[in-house]
């Protein structure tokens, strides 16, 4: 019995971005840039339609909108460019962009191949393969952070944020000296059962530099398979609105627009479809009101498409490019839900 090395998938994946992926398969300069977003015809089926897939260089994913209809991190595009198996692209990464592998080599070694005893020929269905694990949820966290800083600027000044809205969402600077966290405004994330699973971390202000990234989410976090404030906005009345970010739901919610959700990025994971399908029905309203950019209109249609074959769903297009939906005042919040009620 032949045996491989056991890797670190999350380590290997937290040393790489998907624009050295994109770059080491010569593909970089076939995608048009937008922000934090990269669009262009989709090179795993070989697509032409140069918005249907899309990469978001901040959170390292992709995601496919029309033949695949998948999405996944850095070692899945791998995966589905050359037909490997996930040990086989992270083995392939560390070779490309010359990762140690003591560096991402545990203890442990896990079978190849094994040659099973002789049975008697039986005819059997062959076994499913095993759920990827993007697919596992996430578990709750045994800790919460303290030390947070409530009247930060960034978050009174920059953002505009009220002393009540601060502490219903839980949010604040963290002050400690150790950990991830440390120099970021940290915004809590509640699963649909309300149980914490992660703190995403918000460089306040604009990064010192092209390297450090405005957001921190933790490795392992899966963001696809939550839907933030969900827990919450269920128990809401009136139409539900989503958008993408994690300010547009606190700023939303600040301006009495207490029925919101975000995705957590341009696009809407199977997951977190069925999550919102299980908390609305056929008499459900449902805006879907992206950013107004490239992304966000792509994101749009295809959110409102699919979440539309179940119940009532309008879209909100802003009147100017680039606006978000932070960027309303109470009176258009205000506005755009009595229009839909």
């Amino acid at each position: 019995m032949s045996k491989k090395p056991f890797v670190d998938f999350r380590d290997i994946r937290s040393r790489i971005t998907m624009e050295q992926v994109l770059e080491h398969y010569q593909l970089l300069d076939t995608f048009k840039r937008t922000g934090h977003s990269l669009s262009g015809p989709c090179p795993i089926h070989k697509g032409t339609n140069k918005t249907q897939f899309r990469v978001d260089t901040e959170k390292n994913i992709w995601n496919c909108f029309s033949e695949c209809k998948h999405g996944g991190n850095t070692l899945d595009f791998i995966c589905r460019m050359d037909n490997l198996s996930i040990h086989d692209a992270a083995i392939k990464a560390c070779e490309w962009f010359e990762i140690p592998l003591d560096e991402v080599k545990g203890a442990d070694t896990e079978p190849e191949e094994k040659t099973p005893a002789p049975k008697a020929a039986v005819k059997s269905k062959p076994a499913p393969p095993p759920a990827p694990d993007d697919n596992k949820p996430n578990p709750p966290l045994k800790f919460k952070l303290d030390k947070l800083q409530r009247d930060h600027p960034y978050l009174i000044q920059d953002r505009r944020l009220t002393q009540e809205t601060i502490i219903d969402f839980g949010l604040g600077y963290f002050t400690g000296d150790r950990g991830m966290m440390v120099g970021h405004v940290v915004i809590p994330i509640h699963n649909i059962k309300g149980e914490l699973v992660a703190y995403a971390g918000r460089w306040p202000g604009e990064p010192p530099d092209a390297d450090t990234p405005k957001y921190k989410i933790p490795a392992g976090f899966k963001k696809s398979q939550e839907v933030f404030n969900l827990d919450r906005a269920s128990k809401e009345t009136g139409p539900l609105v989503i958008v993408e970010g994690f300010f547009d739901v606190i700023k939303l919610h600040q301006h009495g627009c207490r029925k919101v959700v975000a995705v957590m990025g341009d696009s809407m994971s199977t997951v977190q479809e069925e999550l919102i399908r299980q908390h609305t029905d056929k008499s459900s309203h449902i805006i879907v009101m992206l950013d107004e950019n490239e992304a966000g209109r792509v994101g749009r249609k295809d959110i409102a498409g699919r979440l539309s074959e179940h119940c009532l769903v309008k879209t909100h297009v802003f009147d100017k490019p680039d606006a978000e939906p932070e960027h309303l005042t109470p009176e258009e919040v205000e506005q755009l839900l009595g229009g839909t009620a």
